[in-house]
């Protein structure tokens, strides 16, 4: 009984130091969080200033535009298609007469004139045949002489009825046949002519000569199948472009008003190569692209165009007049249709929806939604929005751009000489 109630009374301390040691742990633990707590909500009170400081500085900050009035000019309206030259007109040289090509008159890619000679057969078998139908007529003619002597005879001897007139019909019969004869013998001597001068072979056109075909020395003939040369015609010079078929009512109605200038341009459209008018527009819908197919035709004189060369042909349909024009890279689209941004007064953007007459190049057409003088913002619109404050600036220079390695402006990082930006944590 002595020996329970000592280890009691040894045990009694010790479990109130524990219960100490527990409650001291909670205590701590409770101020623990409560510091956590308190360091959060000051955290979120501080970054919550921050980000309002933030949003305060986004709302009035001035965003640098360029503004660009709104103007009223006469703007020619194009239609623009691809098209290939092809020469005015082009002749494949042939024999007319068949012989030996005893000479070649021209060189290769010669300019020749029309009238001008080529190339020589040999003539002397059509000289020959020249002067065998010149006898033929001197002979025919002197019978010709005598029958008509004879006739004349035989009527005064038929009137004292001397001789039957079945002689005199025979004798005006055979002066018939004679003259006849006559006759033929000069066409004959036309042919022999015309051949003559075929010997002879002269550029039909004017142009420029090809690749010869054949060499002096060979035989020619009429059934060659390749000719002598080929001679193009440079100047004028023809182009041959297509439209989409929807554009025939407004090309027709313009055209009859008068001539249509069309301009050549080289394939990418920067250089202008020739000036030019519609000559016609075929009798035909392509069914199967819906095209049609439209001829110009330019003068030439320093050959810049060249057959089948392709270009970018422009046809000037009309000129609008008193057009209000605005840079197209100023009109946006959105939900309700296309929209600009216009610089007011106070220094704010605010957008004004308009309606297109057309795009013309880089050139638009306001049909209504701006009035003349309007400043629409033609760069820096991808970071505005209504009511936001805009500084206008000048258009960057292409030279300036070009200045810096062809990229544009540079980067934060090439101007600061850092080299890598800011430093990521």
């Amino acid at each position: 009984m002595s020996a329970t109630s000592a280890t009691d009374t040894a045990d009694a301390p010790r479990g109130r130091r524990r219960g100490w040691v527990v409650a001291a742990i909670l205590v701590a633990a409770a101020l623990l969080v409560w510091l956590m707590l308190r360091g959060h909500g000051a955290g979120q009170e501080a970054s919550g200033g921050a980000k309002a400081g933030r949003g305060g500085a986004a709302a009035d900050r001035v965003i640098p535009v360029v503004a660009t009035p709104a103007a009223v000019k006469d703007v020619p309206i194009y239609l623009d298609g691809l098209g290939t030259v092809t020469a005015y007109k082009t002749v494949n040289i042939h024999a007319q007469v068949g012989g030996r090509l005893d000479k070649v008159m021209f060189r290769e890619g010669q300019a020749v004139k029309q009238g001008e000679a080529l190339a020589q057969i040999d003539p002397r078998p059509f000289t020959i045949a020249l002067h065998q139908a010149e006898a033929a007529l001197a002979r025919d003619e002197a019978q010709l002489e005598g029958a008509k002597r004879n006739l004349d005879r035989f009527v005064g001897v038929g009137a004292q009825h001397l001789i039957p007139q079945q002689q005199v019909d025979d004798q005006r019969a055979l002066v018939d046949q004679l003259t006849g004869t006559v006759a033929s013998d000069k066409a004959q001597i036309e042919t022999a002519r015309l051949n003559l001068s075929y010997a002879r072979i002269t550029s039909p056109i004017t142009g420029v000569t090809g690749v010869r075909q054949v060499d002096p020395g060979n035989l020619v003939s009429t059934t060659d199948a390749n000719g002598i040369v080929v001679v193009t015609q440079m100047d004028p010079i023809a182009v041959l472009f297509t439209l989409p078929q929807d554009d025939l009512p407004d090309v027709s109605r313009e055209q009859a008003k008068g001539k249509l200038a069309v301009e050549a341009r080289s394939r990418d459209g920067d250089q202008l190569l020739a000036t030019g008018e519609l000559e016609l527009i075929d009798n035909l819908i392509n069914q199967g692209t819906a095209t049609m197919r439209l001829k110009a035709i330019f003068p030439n004189p320093q050959r810049v165009l060249w057959p089948n060369q392709f270009v970018k042909a422009r046809l000037q349909l009309t000129v609008r007049k008193g057009a209000l024009v605005i840079p197209a890279v100023a009109v946006q689209r959105g939900p309700q249709g296309a929209f600009v941004y216009v610089v007011g007064d106070d220094g704010k953007a605010a957008v004004h929806n308009v309606a297109l007459e057309r795009i013309e190049g880089e050139q638009a057409i306001v049909a209504k939604g701006l009035t003349e003088g309007d400043k629409v913002v033609s760069e820096g619109q991808n970071q505005l929005r209504p009511g936001a404050r805009v500084q206008p600036r000048q258009p960057a220079q292409p030279s300036e751009a070009e200045g810096h390695g062809g990229g544009g402006q540079r980067r934060p990082a090439d101007a600061g000489g850092t080299g890598g930006g800011r430093r990521r944590p």
